[in-house]
């Protein structure tokens, strides 16, 4: 079976839980801390998987690591570790929140900017640019781009809305040139 396919298993499996517990925020915190401790820690995914460690020891390891989870998440570690799926943790992480978005209405988007914006900058690019993608607001990541001379780029998924100074030339000298 895919990676992918897994990952979107265990992720809806999860989330449905969250739904009936009401628990939804706490699920998606546990899975970014999760997320997060295994792309700073590389080697624990590297441990987690190795043949000759024994499956009880693995099981502590995950317990002493991340034993304040909830415990359908905590479970599900169980699960993946002796299902030698460990690796599928970061997509599994990032699936969950994906779901969790869609049912909230969101969007995760990241603004790339000169300067770090305030909160009314970002509550006003989220209101505006959520209405153009038909989600109710963005949860916006501010990114700081010297390059970009001013104004903002903002990434929602896979698109990008450039209002940057530097975009604007580029597309002017791309006009230029093809006259």
């Amino acid at each position: 079976m895919s990676s992918i396919l897994v990952s979107k298993r265990y992720a809806s499996a999860l989330f449905e839980i969250a739904k009936e517990t009401k628990m939804l925020d706490q699920f998606e915190d546990d899975l970014t801390a999760v997320k997060e401790v295994f792309k700073q820690n590389p080697k624990l995914m590297v441990l987690l998987q190795h043949p000759k460690l024994d499956m009880q020891k693995k099981k502590e390891l995950v317990k002493e690591g991340f034993g304040t989870l909830t415990t359908p998440v905590l479970n599900t570690l169980y699960l993946l570790v002796e299902r030698h799926r460990v690796d599928s943790i970061p997509e599994i992480a990032g699936e969950f929140a994906r779901l969790a978005n869609e049912a909230r209405g969101l969007e995760d988007a990241v603004v790339y900017s000169v300067r770090l914006l305030s909160e009314k900058e970002l509550s006003e690019l989220s209101a505006a640019f959520a209405k153009k993608i038909g989600k109710t607001s963005l949860r916006l990541k501010n990114v700081i781009d010297q390059s970009l001379i001013g104004g903002v780029k903002l990434k929602i998924g896979n698109r990008i809305f450039d209002g940057s100074v530097s975009g604007k030339l580029a597309r002017i000298e791309k006009q230029l040139v093809t006259k």
